[in-house]
């Protein structure tokens, strides 16, 4: 492992560019089970009498608002993963100037909340709300203390998490910033995802630098695709690299 911690040093001290793509893994590092996992989907089709593929939906949102939010309000707000060192480990080797984008596919804000400054919530953020006739913007708690369906307050309209629901495009934008940052990238670093990925690997195929690196808990034959592979999850391998002692020691 040591070894492998002493490559990926070398490797982001020789980058120019630098982008980090973070997977479902983070949510299961940070103690939250994904939605598709087979024991949650079960346990969620039990509870609400539908399954998760119907009730994330756009299309239960508009047809059936009080079944959806209670799911949502239960199920995705009440569940927010915890913060681990992987977010601040991030932060650290984004101010010694070796990270410079990061891409998250989760909804939790979990690199932001960890001090990181430079990324792309490809699929939203459960922290953005809003009317979708005026436009106003709610905060989630209001979404959370709403006793039913979450309602604008000038319009009396069901308020819409600003998350990509199972099906929808990903927000236009999102994406062609996602691709301009990984055709630039000179290091492309996978964490709690791998190459087959469902989501990234339409976006990974941009890559042309010089390093892709994967690091997740569990491997997958696409492996063989990547410059360097750790097996763990980020949280016990980023904060081996210790960049913030070289940021203290450099007075940044």
């Amino acid at each position: 492992m040591l070894d492998r911690i002493a490559q990926l040093r070398q490797i982001l001290d020789g980058s120019r560019y630098t982008v980090a793509l973070c997977g479902s893994g983070m949510l299961e590092e940070g103690g939250l089970e994904g939605l598709k996992k087979q024991d949650r989907a079960y346990y969620i089709e039990e509870k609400y009498g539908c399954a998760v593929e119907e009730m994330y939906t756009s299309a239960f949102y508009n047809t059936r608002p009080e079944q959806f939010f209670d799911f949502y309000k239960n199920e995705i707000l009440g569940r927010i993963p915890r913060e681990t060192a992987t977010a601040g480990a991030l932060a650290d080797i984004e101010r010694a100037g070796k990270l410079q984008c990061i891409i998250d596919t989760n909804v939790y804000e979990q690199m932001e909340r960890g001090g990181c400054t430079n990324v792309i919530n490809l699929h939203g953020s459960i922290y953005q709300n809003q009317c979708p006739r005026c436009k106003r913007m709610y905060p989630m708690s209001y979404i959370v203390e709403s006793k039913r369906v979450p309602l604008c307050e000038t319009c009396n309209v069901p308020i819409r998490p600003l998350v990509s629901l199972t099906g929808e495009m990903v927000d236009s934008r999102n994406m062609t910033r996602t691709t301009q940052e990984i055709a630039q990238a000179d290091v492309l670093l996978l964490l709690g995802t791998t190459l087959g990925s469902e989501v990234f690997k339409q976006y990974v195929k941009y890559f042309s630098g010089r390093y892709l690196v994967v690091i997740h808990k569990e491997g997958h034959y696409t492996d063989r695709g990547a410059d360097l592979v750790i097996l763990d999850y980020p949280m016990n391998v980023l904060p081996l690299l210790h960049y913030e002692e070289k940021t203290g020691e450099t007075g940044e």
